[in-house]
């Protein structure tokens, strides 16, 4: 049962976690180049696509811890040092991710009125829900902003790697590396 969970667990890292990193590293770029030109509704169209690659896989990610605790537990490890170390990093990845990287895309995407066509949606529930409240009055969007997300991403994309790191290296685990 052990491989069976670590080897969901892991497939769930890869699936779910690895978009967001990647969707999330090309957000401020792309989001640069849609600043800088206006008209370009690929631009646009791509600034779109990534958050709700963002969006989507940050909710599917929920399965990595939810595997990781399953086979932490059956291997006995739950109180040793480097898988709380990754717990707490995992946590507050999340916290990032959801605090601070996925709001400033939707207030980008806001400034630069990529937000038409997925009000429907967020008005049925789907996505971005309460944060349009916290940007509402914002000022216009420019490339400092798109430089501030990419501090937060780096620091989220930092995260996962130093879990993914710790997962590997088990310091100080009696089960083998």
């Amino acid at each position: 049962m052990n491989k069976f969970l670590l080897a969901v667990h892991v497939l769930a890292a890869i699936v779910a976690v690895g978009p967001v990193t990647v969707a999330a590293s090309m957000f401020p770029p792309s989001a640069r180049k849609a600043l800088a030109e206006p008209g370009d509704a690929q631009a646009l169209s791509t600034v779109r696509v990534l958050h709700r690659i963002c969006r989507v896989y940050a909710t599917v990610g929920v399965a990595v811890p939810v595997f990781g605790f399953a086979t932490a537990k059956n291997m006995g490890v739950l109180g040793d040092t480097w898988l709380i170390v990754s717990i707490a990093l995992t946590a507050l990845a999340a916290v990032v991710l959801a605090a601070l990287v996925l709001p400033r895309q939707t207030a980008l995407m806001e400034g630069m009125g990529g937000m038409e066509g997925m009000e429907e949606s967020i008005e049925e529930g789907v996505g971005g829900g309460g944060q349009d409240a916290a940007y509402a009055g914002a000022s216009p969007v420019g490339p400092r902003d798109t430089a501030r997300l990419a501090m937060f991403t780096g620091l989220f994309n930092l995260l996962w790697a130093t879990v993914t790191i710790l997962m590997i290296v088990r310091p100080g685990s009696t089960t083998g590396a």
